[in-house]
């Protein structure tokens, strides 16, 4: 029965076995990397982003200048519930009438709101949506339209009469998506990872005896000896001649008993 020292493994015994199957282990890497490239390049479909700022700040009367600060750091808290106007139907539902047929874009008003993201910064007052697309200029359109509708309609929903877009949304040929590195990168890694997985499967489903120690220490047995594997060319090579000579003796015998 194997103990606990019996199964651990070196660092020697590790490196022995990465480069026992680095053959194993550099394909699979390689196989990995050339389908996370392929599929980067030829599968993924590229998305575009776009972005677009807007400051909502509500004006105050003469009488309450005192009360600025307090105004504005309530107008930062009021920030999420902007966020959540931008996405409601109320909005969505305008922006949507207005975008459809353009390039890429995916009309309904579920697929608008998840092809938008909202962001803003700590203690400040602007706040950014970004519209993803696999057209440049719709990811644009889209960013500007639901602004738009946005400033709109806030203005009727909870009494504003300052919002300002700070940025218009332009477009950008670069592609924020597929990540080309890093997609590359991880299918390097994966692939070097399974590649070095399979070593160690196939190393300890692997059953040959390769030492002697394994019989007389592990298994308790005596050792009679080593047998030697001789290669089969080898044992031809030293038998051929022999058996030449043998046949050049049977074949003199023959012609002096037909002498006689």
């Amino acid at each position: 029965m194997e103990t606990a020292e019996t199964q651990q493994i070196s660092i020697g015994q590790i490196v022995a076995i990465l480069r026992k199957h680095i053959g194993l282990i550099f394909a699979s890497t390689l196989v990995m990397t050339l389908l996370a490239t392929l599929t980067t390049f030829f599968v993924m479909t590229p998305k575009y982003a776009a972005t677009t700022q807007i400051l909502v700040n509500r004006k105050l009367s003469d009488n309450m200048l005192g009360a600025q600060y307090q105004q504005n750091q309530a107008d930062v808290q009021m920030i999420s519930t902007y966020k959540d106007i931008i996405k409601s139907p109320t909005v969505l539902k305008d922006a949507n009438s207005k975008l459809k047929g353009l390039p890429g874009y995916k009309s309904g008003v579920d697929n608008l709101k998840d092809s938008l993201s909202i962001d803003s910064q700590q203690n400040s007052q602007v706040f950014s949506i970004t519209a993803k697309s696999t057209n440049p200029d719709t990811a644009a359109k889209e960013a500007n339209t639901v602004a738009t509708v946005f400033k709109k309609k806030v203005v009727r929903i909870m009494s504003i009469d300052n919002v300002s877009i700070v940025s218009k949304a332009s477009a950008d040929d670069d592609p924020v998506s597929p990540k080309v590195k890093i997609n590359i990168l991880a299918g390097l890694v994966l692939g070097f990872l399974i590649g070095v997985a399979f070593a160690f499967l196939r190393e300890l489903s692997d059953r040959t005896v390769t030492s002697e120690e394994f019989l007389t220490e592990e298994l308790g047995l005596k050792g009679l000896g080593i047998i030697s594997e001789i290669d089969e060319n080898e044992i031809r090579r030293k038998i051929s001649p022999k058996i030449g000579g043998n046949d050049h003796r049977v074949d003199g015998e023959t012609r002096m008993r037909r002498r006689v």
